[in-house]
């Protein structure tokens, strides 16, 4: 009953995760002008966690993966606390973009902490991402408290990234282990919103309605599509593909998010997107090809 779903079906997925992710940004930035970021992440992966509880609760061993749970759910928690509190300061495009350069993030990691060095492509990539980032920005004047946090985010997103690839290997239930770090993100987030005295409020039924949105959606929907995809797509493709989020979250931004377009602002934007095609290109290899080896996206 494992049928290779067709190709075009697969790519859709793909392009499906790409859009849904972008699509988050300017209605998150909506939002926390109304919610506080903490309780925003806390409610958003709650929900996730009880959507996923069904099932989750059901496996004969539900505590299984729980410390590697964790483990994710408090990078996931740095991801989105502080992606959530930078949209107070910088714009959704900006953060979008930002948040793109996780990508560059991870060789540096390797060369860190495992000793692996980057390639020259990778070196080249982390470059063009660095102008991108320049123009993005404005430079050090036009550097914000915002764009700090999301850098954060990114750093964040590549240390999950490299942490779910070392769990998932040999690992078939990924739905417990989105359960467990649903659950932990969202409980520890909102213990660190009643301890800065933050609000826990939701003022209106809108922001409610994007909560449950974001919950199920970006969250639930488009995670188990990109694992179904990923099974039966090159990571070439998979890569290229995924670079469009921040083309799809300044989109939005520049339309129904009302933000001004700005020629510089994209002109960062597309070396950033370059950098990270780029960057992509260089993971691979070969002999990494004739093996099908997914890249850790």
């Amino acid at each position: 009953m494992n049928r290779r779903p067709p190709q075009w079906v697969l790519d859709t997925g793909l392009f499906y995760c790409a859009l849904i992710w972008g699509s988050t940004f300017f209605i998150v930035k909506d939002i926390v002008s109304a919610v506080d970021p903490l309780a925003l992440v806390g409610y958003r992966f709650l929900l996730s966690a009880l959507a996923l509880a069904p099932w989750a609760l059901t496996r004969r061993r539900p505590g299984n993966l729980l410390r590697e749970g964790m483990v994710l759910g408090s990078l996931l928690l740095l991801l989105y606390a502080t992606q959530t509190a930078g949209l107070l300061h910088t714009t959704a495009s900006n953060s979008a973009f930002i948040t793109g350069t996780f990508i560059f993030f991870i060789p540096l990691f390797l060369l860190i902490f495992l000793g692996q060095k980057p390639t020259i492509g990778q070196w080249t990539a982390v470059s063009l991402a660095g102008g991108g980032l320049w123009l993005l920005t404005g430079g050090i004047s036009g550097f914000n408290r915002g764009d700090a946090l999301t850098v954060f985010a990114a750093m964040a997103y590549a240390g999950h990234l490299l942490a779910t690839d070392r769990y998932v290997r040999g690992q078939d239930d990924t739905v417990l282990l989105a359960f467990h770090q649903f659950w932990f993100c969202g409980a520890a987030s909102l213990v660190l919103c009643g301890a800065t005295g933050a609000s826990f409020a939701v003022p209106s039924a809108a922001s409610w309605g994007w909560i449950f949105f974001l919950a199920i959606f970006p969250n639930l929907s488009a995670f188990f599509i990109q694992i179904a995809a990923q099974r039966h797509t090159s990571p070439i493709k998979v890569g290229l593909i995924f670079s469009l989020e921040p083309v799809f979250a300044a989109l939005f931004a520049w339309t129904l998010g009302g933000e001004e377009f700005s020629s510089r602002r994209a002109s960062g934007g597309g070396l950033i997107i370059g950098g990270m095609i780029l960057g992509e290109l260089s993971k691979l290899t070969l002999r990494g090809g004739r093996k099908k080896e997914v890249l850790p996206l």
